[in-house]
């Protein structure tokens, strides 16, 4: 299978499958091209019908887009790795939570972008972002609580995987965490497949 991504200090929506099949040993070929080029859009379009990354092409060929479709497909054709939850009941709530973070959440979007690079504590905090953040901070309390950790359903997974980018952006602008929040995120950074991207993306800027 080949991963067609963009630029590792800002493709949050790349990150998210990029390190989902890295922690779970799946073998890929990755495809980097670069956004903000001349060719970008028709280069992205030789493989992706919606002219954005990331786009999986399978073994056989087929194209398939949108950072949660290729997650669900990678699950799918890998069933031996928990990537959702076993419980029915806990993988309602991690593909909810995962929906809600695909859909969600435009003002922290707006207000503090994924870059890997930048550092910059306190900037974006609008109300609109706090908010936002107000709203991830319950989600991952109430999914810790109910599955003990160390991640939001026990072990890592698409769920996690979602909201990765999220922490790169807490990473970047630290805002006020309580502490349940900050550990999270530690962990979820000390991850060897989310480190190896972060390390990817500043060597990235190096360049």
């Amino acid at each position: 299978m080949k991963l067609v991504i963009g630029d590792k200090n800002t493709s949050s929506w790349s990150m998210r499958p990029w390190v989902l099949m890295k922690h779970f040993g799946i073998p890929f070929e990755e495809t980097l091209i670069r956004l903000g080029q001349p060719d970008t859009k028709a280069r992205i379009l030789e493989v992706s019908p919606s002219g954005k990354v990331p786009c999986l092409v399978t073994d056989d060929g087929a194209s398939v887009w949108e950072s949660l479709a290729i997650m669900e497909t990678v699950a799918e054709r890998f069933p031996d790795n928990a990537m959702w939850p076993r419980d029915a009941a806990a993988r309602a709530r991690a593909r909810s939570i995962s929906a809600e973070m695909h859909a969600s959440f435009a003002d922290l979007r707006q207000s503090m972008p994924m870059e890997i690079h930048t550092h910059a504590p306190g900037k974006g905090a609008s109300e609109g972002a706090l908010a936002n953040i107000a709203r991830i901070e319950a989600l991952w309390a109430d999914c810790l609580a109910k599955s003990g950790g160390p991640f939001l359903f026990g072990e890592f997974g698409i769920a996690d995987a979602m909201f990765a980018p999220v922490v790169m952006r807490f990473n970047s602008y630290e805002p006020s965490l309580d502490d349940e929040s900050r550990a999270y995120a530690q962990r979820v950074t000390a991850l060897p497949a989310v480190a190896a991207w972060i390390e990817d993306a500043k060597q990235e800027i190096a360049q």
